[in-house]
């Protein structure tokens, strides 16, 4: 499982003004290897939204007889694969694929673990305590161990993988959902909201989200990365995109076999895996950075 470490909290009267969020936005744009990431990903994104223009040939078409050309060949700038497709064209495409799964899942278990951690830490107790040791059971197996096991019992397919991975990262984001709103139910101003006899639920949506959801929102965003590789290697093991749709961790398994005699045209899906996740890594310290308020 990924390493949580918990952003502190800005204090609630910064998060609540428009002010803070403009200076964060500043000082995330004056980040030149946050901009540089966030740049990267841009084009990644837009070239997998607009792939039937982008891409130069169709990403299943494929002659045996062009099987394996080597980069730089005339017409396949990036060579071709084992059936004779074109490389750079599945890579594009494969983007589609490869985001969606890096993304969705830790979309879905930031709105499912922010809620029930949030729910959690506000209201303590028993139902503090009922709901995180439940969640404490997952982290008794590896992250890579559980998503393949799920996977595995789920069965092969986009959304099984989908589900898994949402599975997986439900724990840590809770985790942190829980942590953070711990350390807030105790501040002066809800102990205020609740002598001024605002309900539970109010307090919740008017104080307790603008000031949790922000850290919660970081480390979610760090685990984008860790989803990415989690994806590909199901793909790899056959568990979650199906030949012959183009995914990066399915043309890793299918090129593995090639890795001694095109090895640059074999390793260019995990260079894109690669790419990546160590963008998102560092847009993901960039807003952790920009988020520290400076007193």
């Amino acid at each position: 499982m990924a390493d949580i470490s918990l952003t502190q909290a800005p204090p609630p009267d910064a998060v609540r003004s428009a002010g803070y969020w403009q200076n964060v936005g500043a000082r995330l744009v004056r980040d030149k290897t946050a901009m540089a990431a966030a740049a990267v990903l841009l084009i990644l994104l837009l070239a997998a939204i607009f792939a039937p223009v982008v891409a130069p040939l169709d990403p299943l078409d494929g002659r045996l007889s062009n099987r394996l050309k080597p980069i730089g060949t005339e017409g396949h700038w990036l060579g071709t694969d084992e059936l004779g497709r074109d490389m750079l064209s599945r890579l594009i495409w494969g983007g589609r694929l490869s985001l969606l799964m890096g993304v969705t899942p830790v979309v879905l278990a930031f709105i499912i673990g922010s809620a029930v951690g949030i729910v959690a830490g506000y209201a303590g107790g028993w139902t503090n305590t009922i709901i995180m040791r439940t969640v404490d059971v997952f982290y008794a197996f590896p992250s890579v161990l559980l998503a393949v096991a799920l996977s595995g019992a789920l069965g092969a397919g986009l959304g099984n993988a989908l589900l898994s991975l949402t599975v997986v990262f439900i724990p840590p984001i809770a985790r942190v959902a829980e942590s953070v709103t711990t350390r807030l139910r105790s501040s002066d101003f809800i102990e205020a909201a609740r002598a001024s006899g605002a309900g539970a639920l109010t307090i919740v949506r008017v104080h307790v989200l603008g000031n949790v959801l922000g850290p919660i929102f970081v480390y979610a965003t760090s685990l984008i990365a860790v989803s990415m590789i989690l994806a590909s290697g199901l793909s790899f093991l056959g568990l979650g995109v199906r030949p012959p749709n183009p995914e990066w961790g399915l043309m890793l398994n299918t090129l593995r076999t090639a890795i001694y005699v095109q090895p640059w045209v074999a390793a260019l899906p995990g260079a894109m895996i690669f790419m990546v996740s160590i963008s998102f890594n560092m847009l993901s310290d960039g807003l952790r950075s920009a988020m520290e308020v400076r007193q």
